[in-house]
């Protein structure tokens, strides 16, 4: 795969969260369902309801950027399976492409709003809960899965910049 040049600062903080999440999806495929349900005690839930809710609440944060194109919202139930919560984070990391293209101010303030109330945070702050989040979950996750004996996939940027050549080893000359 060749390397892109970022646009961004947050793009390869961005496309890791998509890619790791993707990842740690995949990994989980050859799970029974009972694996799939395993909870560990001060995690969020069950392997399968920690991955719908790392997916379903990074749509949620992607609804504060209209981009123009709108997702649909992931409903909490009924709990997606494997192939559609793959589906679903890449569509996301496309979101958050468009996201990252339009949005280069951090301190443009991006109020909530509510019933009767105003949210105000900067973009920065938004993106930054948004990678906070995912990489919680993800550890989650990779938690259960070695209660379950079950080795999990590497997950972190360094395995992410050596799958997608973001990062490279050479030998200095002398």
């Amino acid at each position: 795969m060749a390397a892109r040049m970022p646009h961004s600062l947050l793009d390869d903080a961005f496309a890791h969260h998509a890619w790791a999440t993707e990842r740690l999806i995949d990994a989980c495929a050859a799970l029974t369902g009972d694996q799939l349900d395993t909870t560990v005690a001060g995690t969020y839930g069950s392997i399968i309801e920690t991955l719908h809710h790392l997916v379903e609440t990074d749509r949620w944060y992607i609804g504060f950027f209209p981009t123009g194109e709108e997702l649909a919202k992931i409903d909490e139930k009924p709990i997606l399976v494997l192939d559609q919560l793959r589906s679903e984070m890449q569509r996301n990391g496309a979101a958050w492409r468009q996201v990252l293209a339009q949005y280069a101010d951090p301190e443009a303030d991006l109020p909530e709003r509510g019933d009767g109330w105003v949210f105000h945070a900067p973009v920065g702050f938004r993106l930054a809960q948004v990678i906070h989040h995912g990489t919680d979950h993800r550890s989650q996750v990779c938690t259960a899965l070695t209660s379950l004996d079950v080795t999990p996939p590497e997950v972190d940027l360094w395995a992410f910049g050596e799958a997608t050549g973001r990062t490279r080893s050479a030998r200095e000359r002398t």
